[in-house]
């Protein structure tokens, strides 16, 4: 259950943003992960900085978080970002049990400055085949074997 939202933390992820522009590493995206009111990480944009697409600054945060808490289940915990999370980073965020986000740019306002994301909620709405980038399944049973190794694993960790 999320607790009471705290400007001070949109803040941090602004200031995050921020320095990063002026400092010539990246896109204007900063964002702190909180839990019981203390940041247990944080990160800002460096897709540019380091080559690669997904070093969103929500995702940079979200993994500085799990590698602070030693876990890959952030439940507890909540986000808070200087913009509203690209599609990637709203499933990170999912994928991490975060229990709130909060966010202070809007994707408008994010998509006026250059970073539109609205074709990425197209593409997903469309059929896999009618996509920009098609994806096709290849018929074929191997795949199936990963999941196999995995359900019979005994060392595997539910997640």
């Amino acid at each position: 259950m999320p607790g009471k939202p705290n400007p001070e933390f949109l803040r941090r992820a602004i200031e995050l943003a921020t320095e990063n522009v002026v400092r010539g590493k990246g896109g204007p995206f900063g964002a702190v992960v909180v839990r019981q009111g203390e940041i247990v990480g944080e990160g800002a944009n460096s897709v540019t900085a380091t080559n690669d697409p997904t070093a969103h600054a929500e995702v940079n945060a979200i993994r500085a978080a799990a590698r602070a808490l030693g876990a890959f289940a952030l439940t507890g915990c909540e986000l808070y970002t200087s913009c509203e999370p690209c599609p990637m980073c709203l499933a990170a965020a999912y994928w991490a049990r975060l229990d709130a986000i909060y966010f202070g740019a809007c994707s408008q306002d994010a998509a006026r400055a250059g970073f539109d994301d609205a074709i990425l909620y197209e593409e997903m709405r469309k059929p896999r085949e009618l996509r920009r980038i098609p994806a096709m399944r290849l018929p074929g049973s191997e795949a199936q074997a990963s999941f196999d190794a995995w359900m019979a694993a005994p060392s595997r960790i539910e997640y």
